[in-house]
C-alpha cells in the first residue's frame, strides 16, 4: 500500500502537462503583445493604404 503512494506520489511531481499548457499560454500572450505592437505602429499607415486603394477602386 505504502509502495502505491510513493509510485502516485513520483508520478504526480514528474507529470509536465500542466507546465506544458503554461508555457503555451505564455507563449500565445508574447504573440499577442507583439501583434497589438505592430498594429499600433501601423496602423496609421495601414489605414492610409487601405484608403488609397478604396479611392483607386472607387474612381474605376
Amino acid at each position: 500500500m505504502i509502495n502505491k503512494l510513493f509510485a502516485w506520489k513520483e508520478a504526480y511531481l514528474n507529470d509536465e502537462d500542466g507546465a506544458t499548457a503554461i508555457e503555451y499560454g505564455l507563449i500565445a500572450a508574447g504573440i499577442a503583445v507583439a501583434i497589438a505592437a505592430v498594429v499600433g505602429l501601423l496602423g496609421d499607415e495601414l489605414a492610409g493604404a487601405f484608403g488609397d486603394v478604396q479611392t483607386e477602386v472607387a474612381d474605376r
